[in-house]
């Protein structure tokens, strides 16, 4: 991906900077807000239609997403793939501590349906790969074969390698240097800065 295609597609995100715990659990100085980014389609399809073309060599019978921006990405990859389209949807227990604790479910009508099925796991962005590894987990207790995961944007090395050592394959539309740390290594809890929970309300 170009430099200027990379900065196009984070002139559609809403960045932050602070001191933030994700839904992976762990701590990081920049935050995406993505809950706008598929309200206008056409200025988010060619990025789509990007990642649909480097995921279409994979054979894919579906496309899973998490809720919210993966589940809408899966939809709109399906469609340009002409296979079907499955979400999952996150629950936290009540009591989790720790780092990936955060499940991603199928709702009960696919559980029977991705059986045996090669699947394209995507998300909007993916750092930690927190929303797409409990998917991953969901989708092979099911009898799913989850062969890729795609994302409009990887963020550093976390996810990716999580899914190299599962020798499932990584694509991206944008790759981007990215800091995350284990909450007893985050500097700016050791500045005292106030932490933001982002991972309450968001994969």
């Amino acid at each position: 991906m170009t430099k200027p295609a990379a900065t196009s597609f984070f002139e559609l995100t809403a960045a932050r900077r602070g001191h933030f715990q994700l839904d992976s659990g762990h701590h990081s100085e920049l935050w995406f807000d993505l809950d706008a980014l598929f309200a206008v389609p056409g200025r988010i399809a060619p990025f789509v239609k990007q990642l649909a073309e480097s995921l279409r060599s994979y054979d894919v019978a579906a496309v899973c997403g998490p809720l919210l921006g993966g589940a809408f990405l899966a939809q709109l990859i399906a469609h340009e793939l002409d296979v079907d389209f499955y979400f999952t949807e996150r629950e936290m227990p009540r009591d989790a501590t720790g780092l990936y604790q955060a499940k991603y479910l199928l709702p009960p009508a696919f559980s029977a349906r991705v059986r045996g099925r090669r699947i394209a796991m995507v998300d909007d962005v993916m750092s930690a790969g927190s929303a797409l590894r409990g998917t991953y987990f969901e989708l092979q207790t099911h009898g799913a074969v989850p062969v890729v995961a795609g994302a409009l944007m990887v963020l550093g090395t976390t996810g990716a390698d999580f899914f190299a050592e599962q020798q499932v394959a990584v694509e991206a539309v944008v790759r981007e240097s990215y800091s995350l740390w284990l909450p007893s290594e985050c500097p700016l809890c050791n500045e005292d800065q106030a932490l933001d929970n982002v991972g309450v309300s968001h994969s």
